[in-house]
């Protein structure tokens, strides 16, 4: 595809692909976080409810933990013979560890083992999103370069949506199914429309040609990407993973923290709590497009600055606003979702801007993977423990303001050290 300002017809085809995938990956991963508290009463027991629920979100962390290895391994094949193969057969794997997740047995049941099975599912979950998003990211920003902030945020966009068909899903099973048949049957129905949601996506995905980017370079390809990425670009990783601090903080909070602190520790109705939270995802992805059409226009560097700033400001006053009850849930998480909307719209452009072609795919990966390990992943069990330990349902709110303090910092040195994707009008 020759660098011009638009796409054709079989470019944006090329785009939506890509993010299909995504839409069903984090569709996935994320119908753990909104079942949480049905699976921990499932698979994890416990006299405490808060002791369930943190082994329930502690199942959810391995998966991130499984992440940077995926990314890593998933990554190296990724940047020598491919983008095109790694995430069509990563979303065919993950489909299949989604499909045995609904299908694990109680732990009435099976005892320790089917704890011991979901985790193990869980981590394979993880091991094959270590390379489905950076592929994505790597391959549209290398299909349509010079609009490469409207791709990421198209394909950001189209992963936020996967959240709202999770949360669909959750309302849905929650409206049709009698309350005390949720627990043993519903989030196992939702697990088994993500598997064969996945299946779906790899036919679909089939009939995507490589990356053009890649193709004019294949015969210079790395033989140690991930080697050589260490040796050649150290600040970058560092710069970028703190730049993905607030976004990914954030994501862990909003998506897959927030349904189960709602109805667990703010007792408020589990189906209002579903219902408020999927129309503010569907804020966050239009503010996440709207921020992809304004990176063409206004450094993405800003735009990020802009939405942690305002996570930052007003993490501790939506913290406060939940648990008051002062204010109706619904707006409350809608301005939450637009204000994100500007960070996790221009998160993903900046990432790719670090890293060359020849070892983009790794550099986008360990960063990606390194960073949602660490700020989302860790964010639900995290949170729980400082309600635990402080007794305060607000404490949350420190954990998103740590993490956007780190993303500012790190988006003072995006321009310096990126320059790999955005046409240079982009950095003035």
């Amino acid at each position: 595809m020759s660098p011009t300002d638009r796409i054709g017809a079989a470019g944006w085809r090329l785009v939506l692909l890509a993010s299909l995938g995504g839409t069903l990956e984090f569709y996935d991963f994320v119908i753990f976080g909104i079942f949480a508290r049905d699976i921990a009463d499932a698979v994890f027991p416990s006299a405490s409810p808060i002791a369930s629920l943190m082994a329930s979100f502690a199942a959810f962390a391995a998966g991130y933990l499984a992440r940077p290895l995926g990314g890593i391994v998933l990554a190296h094949y990724g940047d020598r013979y491919g983008r095109r193969k790694v995430f069509i057969w990563s979303v065919f794997v993950m489909s299949g560890a989604t499909l045995g997740m609904g299908l694990v047995p109680s732990y009435a049941q099976w005892g320790v083992a089917a704890s011991a099975l979901m985790v193990i599912l869980r981590l394979v979950q993880g091991f094959c999103l270590g390379g489905e998003l950076p592929g994505a990211l790597t391959y549209v920003v290398e299909a349509a370069p010079r609009i490469a902030p409207l791709v990421c945020g198209i394909v950001f966009a189209c992963v936020t949506m996967g959240v709202v068909a999770a949360t669909g899903v959750s309302i849905s099973v929650r409206t049709f199914l009698a309350p005390e048949m949720v627990p043993l049957y519903g989030w196992r129905i939702a697990f088994v429309l993500g598997g064969l949601g996945g299946v779906l996506s790899f036919w679909l995905r089939r009939s995507l040609e490589e990356s053009p980017e890649f193709e004019r370079m294949k015969s210079l390809v790395s033989r140690q990407p991930f080697t050589e990425m260490l040796r050649t670009h150290p600040v970058p990783i560092f710069v970028g993973s703190a730049i993905l601090a607030g976004t990914a903080c954030f994501n862990g909070l909003f998506f897959s923290h927030l349904p189960a602190y709602l109805s667990t520790v703010l007792k408020y109705d589990p189906r209002e709590a579903v219902v408020s939270q999927t129309m503010g995802v569907l804020a966050s992805a239009l503010g996440i497009l709207v921020a992809g059409w304004l990176g063409d226009r206004i450094p993405p560097r800003y735009l990020l600055r802009t939405g942690v700033g305002l996570l930052l400001v007003f993490a501790i006053p939506f913290y406060s606003a939940l648990e008051s009850r002062g204010m109706p849930l619904t707006p409350v998480l809608v301005v939450a979702g637009l204000c994100a909307g500007l960070t996790n719209g221009s998160f993903a452009v900046l990432l790719t801007d670090l890293f060359p072609t020849r070892i983009r795919f790794t550099g986008v990966a360990l960063v990606f993977n390194v960073s949602f390990t660490l700020f989302s992943g860790m964010a639900p069990l995290a949170a729980t423990s400082l309600i635990r330990d402080t007794g305060s349902p607000v404490s949350p709110a420190y954990l998103m303001m740590g993490a956007a303090v780190l993303a500012l910092a790190g988006s003072l040195f995006s321009k310096r050290y990126g320059g790999n994707v955005l046409k240079p009008a982009a950095h003035a």
